[in-house]
């Protein structure tokens, strides 16, 4: 069963921190537990760095895909190491 542990809005959050703040979300989730991440465009980019950066710990569901409001659940499958924090760059296309 999965919980919901938090909901973010990426558009309230300011764009050079946007992804270090996602990503520090899910570092603190505990195996079972989603955040839902709600955005106003696909944060496909998003997906591709949760691959590169917590491969095998997470599960990406979407929950509305637009065209207007992008809704994400994303859940922490298994512990591992968090993503760093480094580069949060995925090539301009999302702001953050």
């Amino acid at each position: 069963m999965t919980q919901t542990a938090v909901r973010i809005d990426a558009q309230a959050i300011p764009p050079h921190s946007r992804h270090a703040t996602i990503f520090a979300t899910f570092a603190e989730l505990a195996p079972g537990q989603a955040m839902e991440l709600v955005n106003n465009h696909d944060p496909r980019p998003l997906f591709f760095q949760f691959q590169n950066f917590v491969p095998g710990q997470f599960d990406w569901s979407y929950l509305e895909q637009g065209p207007e409001t992008w809704r994400v659940a994303i859940r922490r499958t298994q512990a591992g190491s968090a993503y760093d924090g480094g580069s949060s760059c995925c090539g301009g296309g999302c702001g953050g």
